[in-house]
């Protein structure tokens, strides 16, 4: 049976998400558009499997990378993150997103010039990529970069705390920890707050 002849058993609520599902990340900000796309939890989950997929699968890849990749700290105190104003929560979501992207499109660089790179890694990092992607569209129509920027600028000047990283193992154990933490809590809240 096709896809479409599925269509009309699902209903309008379940497309969006079987829009996710069957297509690849990147062509998800042409979808994204939707705010509500990021506060359907299965969307998120999507990528924070495809996160962890990747962050087992290099478990045993001990190969260093030639430069350190900085990345925002994933560390969350939850008493002092219940008690930021969105607008912070969503600098320190923001920030860390780029950061991360940063990281991940550095990753690739580096692989593409390496002879000796498996395939399985190259995949991961692709699809992390095109994640990334994916998560700042889906961001951006939540509201995030707005919330972010609307912050008086001594709001918004805490430093982003941050560190090193030199294996692509570490790498996306950091994405996978960063998408199951202040992400999935940022969005949690502000799909919480845009429903009232």
């Amino acid at each position: 049976m096709g896809v479409r002849a599925w269509l009309p058993l699902l209903g309008r609520p379940a497309l969006p998400l079987l829009l996710a599902l069957l297509l690849p990340p990147a062509a998800l900000p042409a979808l994204g558009s939707s705010p509500r796309l990021i506060c359907d939890s299965r969307v998120l989950e999507r990528y924070i499997l495809e996160a962890r997929e990747a962050e087992n699968g290099t478990v045993g890849c001990a190969e260093g990378l030639r430069d350190n990749l900085t990345v925002p700290d994933t560390k969350v105190n939850f008493y002092t993150w219940k008690r930021m104003e969105l607008g912070q929560q969503a600098v320190e979501v923001w920030q860390g997103l780029a950061l991360l992207s940063e990281a991940v499109l550095r990753g690739q660089a580096l692989l593409a010039n390496s002879s000796q790179a498996p395939e399985a890694l190259r995949l991961h990092v692709d699809k992390a990529v095109s994640g990334l992607r994916s998560l700042t569209s889906l961001l951006r129509a939540l509201g995030a970069q707005k919330e972010a920027a609307s912050l008086p600028d001594a709001a918004a000047a805490a430093p982003l705390r941050t560190f090193t990283v030199d294996t692509l193992c570490k790498l996306f154990r950091i994405y996978s920890n960063f998408l199951r933490g202040k992400l999935k809590l940022y969005t949690g809240e502000a799909c919480r707050r845009g429903d009232r």
